[in-house]
């Protein structure tokens, strides 16, 4: 897969030609699929800020290709030619339009998650890419910490429960209620609840410790919800 920051520096007459604005040709449709493009990109930016990088390719101009970089993680800038990747597209319509969640890397190292997405125009031609590079760095180190946080030792030969004893046949016979009446738990209307307090408690369930959290949690309510039910 390509390098990130594997790129060709633009010929100082094609800088020339650019800033000059002498941009290729670009039909009408052409030119509004790639404004759309670069607001899909501003907000796909916004939300993964700032861990993902994403860049606006434009194929019809592949040696000043990019149109557009938000959350730059890679160093390079707005006229900097195409990668591989790019050029891959204008040289064959039938590459895959979507390639997801690529290894790659930055030029300094930085391990990358890169996503590229080719767009084409009613000809079937590609005119453009959308690329999003996720810097993997913060995200590993989080994961080893995580890791270590949750990890627990399972050859201490204990075993220990923090549930209350005989909480999960209140929360069966929630269910079982519930069922009956074709429903949810957390679906059951003030009536119902009632109806299924007066139950648990024939049954003895409302005896079990810690009963009224167990069953408020359950249905999703307040404890004083249901203690005013079961009145």
């Amino acid at each position: 897969m390509p390098d990130i920051a594997t790129t060709q520096s633009p010929s100082p007459e094609a800088a020339r030609q650019r800033s000059a604005g002498r941009a290729p040709k670009r039909t009408a449709d052409q030119s509004a699929l790639l404004s759309q493009i670069e607001q899909v990109a501003q907000g796909l930016a916004a939300t993964f800020a700032p861990f993902c990088e994403v860049v606006v390719h434009d194929l019809l101009d592949p040696k000043h290709s990019i149109l557009a970089i938000h959350n730059n993680l890679s160093g390079r800038s707005v006229g900097d030619p195409t990668t591989e990747l790019g050029l891959a597209r204008i040289a064959d319509p039938d590459y895959p339009q979507v390639i997801a969640n690529y290894a790659n890397q930055f030029a300094d190292g930085r391990q990358a998650k890169s996503t590229s997405v080719g767009i084409k125009d009613a000809s079937g031609q590609y005119i453009a890419a959308l690329c999003l590079n996720v810097d993997l760095t913060l995200f590993r180190s989080l994961q080893s910490v995580v890791g270590q946080f949750t990890a627990i030792d399972g050859d201490t030969g204990l075993t220990e429960s923090l549930d209350p004893a005989g909480a999960e046949a209140i929360r069966q016979r929630i269910d079982q209620f519930a069922a009956r009446l074709s429903t949810a738990p957390r679906a059951l209307k003030a009536t119902e609840r009632r109806a299924l307090l007066r139950e648990l408690k024939d049954s003895g369930c409302m005896d079990v410790r810690r009963a009224m959290e167990v069953v408020a949690q359950h249905l999703g309510v307040s404890r004083a919800t249901v203690y005013g039910d079961a009145k």
